[in-house]
């Protein structure tokens, strides 16, 4: 009889992304690690004004951008961007 190996469970990292836009309705974290869904990753506004989440994710390189009342902006805090297929630039994030 054959013996079947567990599948080895990934870990993954909490990835804490925060974005000030004290002015801002509405604040989501659009990325690669949720296929550009802006609903999966809704921020929540905290009391100065700075937009919170939380999200889970494995090992692996990411991109990443902010979506600020139906715009696209980047995270000014990361200085890491590449070029993405429309010719702007998206934040890169690399989780160990």
């Amino acid at each position: 009889m054959a013996k079947i190996k567990p599948e080895k469970k990934i870990k993954r990292k909490k990835i804490q992304f925060e974005f000030h836009s004290p002015d801002a309705n509405e604040v989501n974290i659009v990325g690669d690690f949720n296929q550009w869904e802006p609903k999966k990753h809704i921020m929540k506004k905290g009391k100065n004004g700075a937009w919170e989440k939380t999200a889970m994710l494995p090992p692996g390189t990411y991109e990443y951008k902010f979506l600020v009342d139906g715009s696209w902006v980047e995270d000014p805090e990361n200085p890491e961007r590449c070029l993405n297929r429309f010719g702007t630039l998206n934040n890169v994030l690399k989780v160990s």
